[in-house]
């Protein structure tokens, strides 16, 4: 009987080629997005001020003006061909959603019309019953309400208009990821600007900018569709590591697959068209991994279009028989994949303040937000840590092709350097000779040391580079708000201590500004260092750092996932009102369920893979042995052991391998009911990862090893081979 694999394999090496589209002119960049340039043909000038000003400073739109802007996202997006609207919204089940409602409509007389207001534009109410809520509501009371961000454009998807919205619940909690992060960014903005305000008064506005790199696999779609543990739990749960994995590295930085460069080259030209500016795509460490990157962009904005990216390249895949994989780990043995998050402010003068400058003044400036940045992660390193876990980067983060689960901060030599001599500064008020000297031979020749501080350490959860900190414990799947909500969060809280400790000594020792700065930078960096390290992956200098300078080490997302409700984060974000005690109850809430049901759906899967298709193909073959060992004991008599030793022993071998098979299935069962009678998701979460996930371990050992064992042939999966080598 021809297996599934076999099938897909014929499928595969028939497939006809796919011809790539061409590539966009420079006027049609964005022309699905209603932005700004759009809007303005639209809508009368005073509409217009007061939709900029909403976007600037968050001020409220006024009923007439949304009813002016819907107006124009109506005639625009119907001038295009849209016939539905949507409010496009990310809830916490990491993916997007969204509503499809019909421009269609009726007047008084019962004629069909065209109908889209400012009301229908500002707020929705979609069913919130079956999204994650953590507690916050009852499963029955289903009423949500989405509203209109003004700050992200409106853009054509599918001939659909779509609308960036929050989430929120009826009592008015937030039920995503979007309404936290634009509080946040708020909230950064006021902060970071009156820091600003120490060296150029003239900024009115700071931005988080954002710079995401996705990376993801490329796996053939027919092949894909042989293996249930990709289809459910987007990993392979079974598969030995093929002769040849990423060894000789000859496919990082490699020429792209044909096939692939198809796929990319279409992709590309889609994201076009929504204004999404991938600059950069590669081939990564991994066989059949890649990696797209955009221009660096607003923080907002860079998070919609990377769960847009996601989106977008789901549905190109299936049109080329690809599947995209976005798990952290799908592949045993292989890199997985991270989405590292390059994080940096900029004001609205366009300077970019982790940038070093020409001058000491800009330079003290850069070292201000450079050092409250690093004390910031310092303070609430826990809570970093458990922005970013999750039952698949469990699988990713600590190992040998991943950032340490221990936080630390590499930021290069000749910076900590510099750090090293602020900190020798004289307490207090500083000396001439002092304040030359730190000047103009330290501050002054940051630009030029750092031209040769480019490289980077690659194994650090986290890095400066440059003009930026790239944070790399982020998962692919993920989205990056999470983090992007916690470090705007941390940063904003930092620099508000630090203005007051500054204002301070201005106002009680009656210092000059640059010297309270300086005091309050060198008191912080003796503290800082404590989070620094220029170690591999924390794997020499980790060991030191964690016993003398008491960094969390938290491996599982169980042991991570509480420092959201400590004291500390709860006080944290409800001083800045980013997130209320009971939010940040719900989220944890919502994180351990997904931990809990990512290693319930794992485990069922793998014991009906070991019992369903392993157990059973590996009895057929032991049938085959059997029938030649009989064969052969018909021909040579008692002699026949001598000829069929090596048989036997296989035979011995299959039988034991699937005793243990399936005693661990029974094993696994067992606990994983035993899990499930726990009320408390915490101590449930911890009792899965204890007692359950190590089966996924010890039974996966036992399906590989009859991998290599059983005829070619009769295997019902698709082998690692042949997922990971594009053809």
């Amino acid at each position: 009987m021809q297996t599934l694999r076999k099938k897909s394999l014929e499928q595969l090496a028939k497939a006809p080629k796919i011809v790539a589209k061409g590539s966009l002119s420079s006027n049609e960049f964005s022309s699905h997005v209603l932005n700004s340039k759009q809007l303005q043909k639209f809508i009368s000038q005073k509409a217009f001020d007061q939709i900029k000003q909403s976007i600037e400073k968050g001020t409220q739109i006024s009923s007439s003006v949304a009813d002016q802007i819907a107006s124009a996202m109506k005639s625009w997006a119907v001038s295009k061909g849209a016939s539905h609207y949507t409010h496009w919204f990310q809830p916490l089940t990491g993916t997007t959603a969204e509503k499809h409602e019909s421009f269609f409509g009726l007047d008084l007389e019962g004629n069909q019309i065209e109908k889209f207001d400012g009301d229908q534009l500002v707020q929705q109410i979609p069913n919130a019953s079956s999204f994650p809520s953590g507690g916050i509501r009852n499963t029955f009371e289903a009423r949500g309400y989405t509203a209109w961000d003004p700050t992200s454009p409106a853009f054509l998807f599918e001939n659909t208009l779509c609308i960036p919205t929050i989430f929120v619940s009826y009592t008015g909690e937030s039920l995503d990821y979007k309404t936290p992060l634009l509080k946040s960014l708020q909230k950064l903005d006021d902060a970071a600007t009156e820091i600003c305000h120490f060296f150029d008064k003239n900024t009115s506005k700071v931005n988080a900018t954002l710079g995401w790199e996705q990376e993801y696999f490329l796996i053939d779609r027919s092949l894909a569709l042989t293996r249930p543990d990709l289809l459910l739990t987007g990993r392979t749960l079974i598969g030995h590591a093929p002769s040849k994995g990423q060894e000789l590295n000859d496919h990082y930085f490699g020429s792209i697959p044909s096939r692939v460069s198809v796929f990319l080259k279409e992709l590309e030209y889609e994201c076009s068209f929504l204004g999404i500016p991938i600059k950069t795509r590669h081939n990564e460490v991994a066989p059949s991994q890649y990696e797209v990157a955009p221009v660096f962009e607003n923080a907002n904005l860079a998070v919609d279009h990377n769960t847009l990216l996601m989106e977008i390249m789901n549905k190109i895949a299936s049109k080329h028989n690809f599947t995209v994989l976005f798990h952290e780990k799908p592949f045993d043995k292989i890199n997985g994949s991270g989405k590292h998050t390059n994080w940096s402010l900029s004001t609205n003068n366009g300077v970019n303040l982790l940038s070093p400058g020409k001058t000491p003044m800009s330079n003290l400036q850069f070292l201000s937000f450079f050092i409250n940045t690093i004390a910031a992660i310092l303070k609430h390193e826990e809570l970093i840590r458990a922005s970013t876990v999750s039952a698949s980067n469990d699988l990713r983060i600590g190992q040998n092709d991943a950032p340490s689960a221990m936080l630390s901060v590499y930021i290069g030599q000749h910076l900590l350097q510099v750090l090293d001599d602020l900190e020798n500064v004289t307490k207090g008020k500083l000396s001439p000779e002092e304040k030359t000297d730190l000047k103009l031979n330290v501050i002054g020749k940051i630009p030029e040391i750092l031209l040769d501080n480019t490289d980077r350490n690659r194994t650090s959860p986290i890095a400066f580079t440059g003009n930026k900190f790239e944070f790399r414990t982020v998962g692919s799947k993920a989205n990056c708000a999470k983090l992007t909500t916690v470090l705007n969060a941390i940063v904003t809280e930092q620099l508000i201590e630090f203005k007051i400790a500054v204002d301070g000594l201005i106002d009680s020792k009656k210092m000059k500004k640059d010297d309270a700065i300086f005091n309050i930078l060198r008191e912080m960096i003796t503290s800082v260092k404590k989070v620094l390290s220029e170690g591999n992956n924390g794997i020499v200098e980790g060991k030191s750092i964690r016993k003398s300078k008491a960094l969390s080490e938290y491996k599982t997302s169980p042991e991570a996932l509480p420092a959201y409700i400590k004291k500390s984060s709860v006080a944290l974000f409800e001083s800045l009102d980013i997130l209320t005690s009971n939010e940040l109850s719900a989220r944890y809430q919502v994180d351990l369920e997904a931990y809990v049901s990512t290693l319930q759906i794992e485990s069922r899967t793998l014991g009906d893979m070991a019992r369903n298709h392993i157990i059973p193909t590996a009895i057929r073959y032991q049938n085959m042995l059997i029938e030649n060992i009989r064969g052969l004991k018909e021909i040579y008599g008692d002699k026949f052991k001598s000829y069929a030793g090596e048989q036997l022993l296989i035979l011995e071998q299959i039988s034991n391998h699937i005793a243990e098979i399936n005693e661990g299935v029974t094993k696994m069962i067992n606990a994983r009911k035993e899990a499930k009678n726990i009320e408390d998701y915490l101590e449930k979460a911890i009792q899965y990862a204890e007692t359950v996930k190590p089966f996924l371990t010890s039974i996966r050992y036992h399906c590989d090893k009859l991998e290599l064992t059983v005829d070619d042939t009769l295997w019902p999966l698709a082998k690692y081979r042949e997922l990971l080598f594009v053809r």
